[in-house]
């Protein structure tokens, strides 16, 4: 495959090089920062066993790779947008410290739980297509390490603990449970997405943006409501807006993963927005990245929000995607996963700090 006119060299590369004044050859594999990155199975490859993985027990370990419990990329991803929705409705509020950090620890729970059936769900339905993939060949389901069945059962736990964490929340087990219903249906459709369409990265970026609104209903809040003696239904605008973005950069983040495995996915017929788009992945984000942007500024001024909020949310996130988009090298996986594992720390810690800067300024100890 013709590489992209687009296609930088990869930041880690430049790192590691920055003495150097020469550039690296194109054709030339670019150097990585951690040594764990040679391995392929690093990359969420399934049997990764170095650095804090050592910790845990023999028996314990198939289960721990099976929910990427480490690096915790996939967990804070999945975290980060409900704390979004818990500083968006604690800046409204004017919610006290001690409301917003035990909502947050609450939260921090739940998408544990969340994230472990997410996954073992995920791979329990991908287990073929996983056999026929290098990089996944080897994670616990498709190399027979957990069995199906065993799968089922440890996933079916992992429900039961998200169901107690969401009978936790301030407006009771019916309603939290009527509004995670989306999520919920989204999810379980989601290992389906990549064999029925070639945009699965929206229905991803659906099922993660959802935190945004699960974060607002754990502080209490309902995004949307609806009372015949006032005005009928009532939508939080910025609360829409907020999703939206959010969606839009899982969409972003989620297509440069996914170019770990293009050439696979090609002969295995599975469909991402890299298989639809591969050399124009680039030219196709960067509008994303602009629209994305324009989602955020509308969050904020709906919301009424402050210069701390545009700098540090809208500019940061801007500008950490921005290098992710421009740098990352689509035609080395090794390119695709550090930028992946490393670069939602930025995108998801600066809109954080947005918000935790806004609500600071109006925080009640």
């Amino acid at each position: 495959m013709p590489k992209s006119s687009t296609t930088q060299s990869s930041i880690p590369g430049r790192l590691l090089q920055f003495q150097s004044k020469e550039r690296p050859a194109e054709h030339q594999p670019t150097a990585t920062p951690l040594k764990a990155q040679n391995n392929v199975e690093a990359q969420y490859g399934g049997n990764d066993k170095s650095g804090v993985l050592q910790m845990f027990p023999s028996a314990w370990l198939p289960y721990v790779q099976l929910v990427r419990l480490w690096p915790p990329a996939a967990l804070l991803l999945i975290y980060f947008p409900h704390a979004f929705g818990i500083l968006h409705a604690a800046i409204k509020m004017q919610a006290p410290a001690e409301h917003v950090l035990r909502t947050s620890i609450t939260m921090f729970g739940g998408s544990f739980f969340f994230s472990n059936a997410a996954h073992t769900w995920n791979d329990l339905i991908d287990a073929p297509l996983d056999a026929q993939v290098e990089r996944t060949r080897k994670r616990p389901i498709p190399r027979g390490a957990i069995t199906p069945k065993a799968a089922i059962v440890f996933g079916f736990t992992q429900v039961l603990g998200a169901v107690i964490f969401l009978a936790c929340m301030p407006l009771g087990f019916s309603t939290s449970g009527l509004y995670a219903l989306p999520n919920i249906i989204s999810t379980t459709y989601y290992p389906f997405a990549k064999r029925h369409t070639r945009f699965p990265q929206l229905v991803l970026g659906f099922c993660l943006a959802w935190g945004v609104v699960m974060g607002e209903v754990a502080m209490g809040v309902q995004p949307v409501s609806y009372s015949p003696e006032a005005a009928g239904l009532a939508v939080n605008v910025s609360v829409i807006f907020l999703v939206a973005g959010t969606a839009l950069w899982v969409l972003i983040y989620d297509t440069i993963y996914a170019h770990q495995d293009l050439q696979a996915d090609l002969k295995v017929g599975i469909k991402s927005l890299a298989v639809l788009l591969q050399d124009h992945t680039k030219a196709v984000l960067w509008p994303v990245l602009m629209l994305m942007t324009g989602l955020l500024v509308e969050a904020g001024r709906a919301s009424g929000l402050g210069t701390s909020y545009y700098l540090f949310a809208v500019c940061g996130s801007s500008v950490s995607l921005g290098l992710m988009v421009w740098y990352v090298d689509l035609q080395d996986s090794r390119s695709c996963w550090w930028w992946f594992s490393n670069g939602f720390w930025w995108t998801g810690g600066t809109i954080m700090i947005g918000l935790l800067v806004e609500y600071s300024k109006q925080v009640r100890f």
